[in-house]
């Protein structure tokens, strides 16, 4: 739960809410977002997706390709892990790129979407 906290931290500092400045933030259920141990920094409200709505979070499709190679294994070092998913993700970005709009592309998600800069 620490590390929740820190990132919450860092994103209320980032974004400047508080008193001046309301953040809505929308999270998952997952159970260590859900905990009593979460302190959610003032000027962040959070706001739970439905139970079983993965349409609103596409990324929740993707696991299936993304933790391919890391299922059943243990690494010894954070450094194996890491080389391990900048393997995937990199085949993630320029191979699999069909499987993954297959999975994600929703009738109602813009087609031309691109990230915005800034």
């Amino acid at each position: 739960m620490e590390w929740l906290n820190l990132v919450l931290e860092k994103f209320a500092k980032q974004t400047g809410a508080g008193q001046s400045k309301t953040i809505l933030l929308v999270m998952d259920r997952a159970g260590w977002h859900r905990s009593e141990r979460v302190v959610v920094p003032s000027g962040i409200y959070v706001e739970y997706l439905p139970l079983y709505s993965p349409e609103l979070q596409p990324v929740e499709r993707l696991w299936s390709l993304a933790d391919k190679p890391l299922v059943n294994k243990s690494f010894d070092k954070i450094q194996d892990l890491e080389a391990v998913l900048e393997e995937r993700c990199q085949i993630l970005s320029t191979t699999l790129t069909e499987p993954i709009k297959n999975l994600t592309n929703y009738y109602w998600w813009p087609n031309n979407c691109s990230p915005r800069e800034g």
